[in-house]
This record gives structure tokens, C-alpha cells and sequence, in this order.
């Protein structure tokens, strides 16, 4: 009988394999994104890559992107979300739609699709946030137990918001 456990563990190190010898890092994201769905769910999966120094954010990878494209950049000005897990390297756990009002401007968007829960987990390497993995899904869905399953996974992914300053090479 295989556990939640055993499988975290094949998925890491699945994920971990791919990020080692694939070239098109979309395939990797698009791996990473079937991974995240088995082990914790999802309706939408995103990737943001940080730049600390310009506050810059690129998404690298999106599930959805009629919605939230791949590509280009934004400015992150001083948020309570953005202190909390670009600045901190905290995980966010948004139970409910109050919590994505709270933690996005584009919420109106977010919750008109459905989404009323959300994961965000920071790739942190010595301390400063690469990059986040973005996780949505229905009110409830997500809780603080996620977060641990959540983090093996995008440790697993941290190398590749390394490879690049922008999207460019994604």
C-alpha cells in the first residue's frame, strides 16, 4: 500500500530528475504543475519569479493562461501578502475568500473564477525568495497541513528561478 508520504517522495524526486537534465523548462513547470494537482490539488497553478532588488515579478507558468498569461512583468508595491512571503519567505494559507481579498489585488478576478482558497509557497535559497509557487482552489480546500507536502515540491523547483533574472529563458 502506497502512503501520501511514498508519494510525495516519488514526486520529488520525479520533479528533481526533470529539473536536472530538461532543457525546456516548461515541460519541467507543466510536470511540477501535474504534481502539485495529485499531491495536494488545485484549480489553478501559477509560478512567479522575484527579483528582490527591483521588486519585480515575471510569471514563469501559469495553468491558465486565458487569465493570467506567461510573460512580461509587474511591480510589486509594498503589500501585507508581499511582506509576508517575498520579503519573509512565509508560506500563505488563504482558506477563504476574505483571505484572497486580502492577499491579492486582482481578487474580484480570482473569486469570479471560482477560486476562494489559495497556497502561496516561496523558493528561498540562503534566505532571499527567488520565486513563488501559486496554488488556487475551492473555499476550504487549503489548510496549514499542505503547506509541508507543498514545500518539499517547490524545493525541488527552486533551482530553476536561479537559471534566469526574467522569463526569457522559460
Amino acid at each position: 500500500m502506497t502512503t501520501q508520504q511514498d508519494l510525495l517522495i516519488q514526486e520529488a524526486a520525479a520533479i528533481a530528475r526533470h529539473v536536472a537534465v530538461e532543457t525546456d523548462m516548461q515541460k519541467v513547470w507543466k510536470q511540477a504543475d501535474a504534481a502539485f494537482d495529485r499531491i495536494i490539488g488545485h484549480r489553478m497553478f501559477t509560478v512567479l519569479r522575484y527579483e528582490a532588488e527591483t521588486g519585480k515579478v515575471w510569471r514563469l507558468y501559469t495553468s491558465n493562461p486565458a487569465d493570467y498569461p506567461v510573460g512580461g512583468f509587474k511591480v510589486m508595491g509594498p503589500t501585507p501578502w508581499g511582506d509576508l512571503v517575498l520579503k519573509q519567505g512565509q508560506p500563505f494559507v488563504g482558506k477563504d475568500a476574505d483571505a484572497v481579498r486580502w492577499a491579492y489585488p486582482d481578487h474580484e478576478t480570482i473569486i469570479g473564477l471560482g477560486f476562494e482558497s489559495a497556497l502561496n509557497i516561496p523558493m528561498c535559497v540562503a534566505g532571499k525568495t527567488l520565486g513563488t509557487i501559486n496554488l488556487t482552489h475551492v473555499a476550504g480546500h487549503y489548510q496549514e497541513r499542505h503547506v509541508r507536502d507543498a514545500s518539499v515540491l517547490a524545493a525541488c523547483l527552486t533551482p530553476l528561478c536561479m537559471h534566469s533574472n526574467s522569463s526569457a529563458n522559460y
